[in-house]
């Protein structure tokens, strides 16, 4: 049998070494599936991948970039804070993404370090989700930021400072338990003229939702609010709103029917969800048989209805017969008044 000459050491070393051959895109697709931890872990395989990972313009930091069988949130919080700060300085290049969100993250007083180095970065999308401890007030770097174009906030206090003039860029807003005023949160919504999206859940500091937004597409809203106004939203086409408390529905009758007013601004409205406590919201003032517009683009409704309500019922049979050409309907039944079963 005629053996094989010995392989040369540089041949060996050019089939160990086929990863360091790949082409930088697939690399950097590669990157792109792991998460940060297994992602700076790829340093070890070739001198190409050393420092691969640290040119990532996605950094997400959540329950995935740790592994730790301690139970202990100091120990936990330690960890965290070390692997963003790592991560940080050895970055080179831009940074579009950035995402936190930990469920042990509680009392992490860096983030506000993060913010300030963030805002030297072209940065695109923002992700902070505080899920423990109380409401972290959001630094005033960030509203520099005027590349953004998704903003997600998560128990955050929300207070720009005063040369804040909106962002320019921003096409969705994600706002959950949070806290803001009713000045700042309107000022919010009109100085963002491209914004499409805008999510708004579990929020205290104002209770007048006047929403202006010439550019808006989606809305989904659930919270406890007074009142609810569109102006400008001519493009509204997804909307999902409830309304969380029963006892912030004052009766107004002799009044025009809060319908009317609901509608008046929403000419293009496809989808509607109507959840909570909201149908009897609408329900307020005199209900008419028929919207003065009908909703001629309404394909889909889905109401939360008290049979036992007659307002409820009126205005549930105005939104239908305002609705011509409505393709599905869902209807979801509150629990009955019991004092009023035989």
């Amino acid at each position: 049998m005629k053996r094989e000459p010995p392989k040369s050491p540089c041949q060996t070393e050019i089939e160990l070494d086929r990863l360091s051959s790949l082409p930088g895109h697939i690399i950097d697709q590669i990157l792109s599936q792991l998460s940060i931890r297994d992602a700076v872990r790829t340093s070890v395989l070739s001198t190409k991948w050393r420092y691969k990972w640290a040119t990532l313009p996605n950094l997400v930091f959540d329950n995935h970039c740790i592994s730790l069988t301690s139970q202990d949130q100091a120990v936990i919080k330690s960890k965290l804070v070390s692997i963003i700060d790592h991560v940080l300085l050895l970055h080179t290049g831009p940074v579009y993404k950035f995402r936190l969100s930990h469920r042990d993250l509680v009392g992490v007083t860096d983030i506000d370090r993060w913010i300030l180095h963030l805002s030297r970065s072209p940065i695109r999308e923002f992700v902070l989700e505080i899920w423990k401890g109380q409401r972290y007030k959001l630094h005033s770097c960030l509203f520099s930021c005027q590349n953004l174009t998704h903003l997600e906030l998560f128990n955050c206090l929300v207070r720009p400072p005063p040369t804040f003039h909106g962002f320019k860029n921003l096409k969705s807003l994600d706002l959950q338990h949070i806290t803001i005023g009713q000045d700042v949160f309107e000022h919010l919504i009109t100085s963002c003229p491209l914004l499409e999206r805008l999510t708004l859940m579990n929020f205290d500091g104002f209770s007048h939702l006047n929403i202006n937004a010439t550019s808006l597409l989606f809305f989904d809203i659930g919270g406890v609010f007074d009142d609810v106004s569109f102006k400008n939203t001519f493009q509204l086409a997804l909307v999902s709103i409830g309304l969380y408390a029963k006892d912030k529905i004052g009766k107004r009758p002799g009044y025009t029917s809060n319908l009317i007013k609901f509608f008046a601004h929403l000419p293009h409205i496809r989808r509607l969800e109507i959840q909570s406590y909201f149908l009897k919201y609408l329900a307020v003032g005199d209900v008419p048989l028929k919207l003065p517009s009908p909703c001629v683009d309404l394909g889909y409704l889905s109401l939360r209805i008290n049979f036992d309500d007659c307002e409820e019922n009126k205005a549930a049979l105005c939104l239908l017969r305002s609705s011509p050409n409505l393709q599905e309907l869902e209807i979801l039944v509150s629990l009955l008044d019991p004092s009023n079963i035989v």
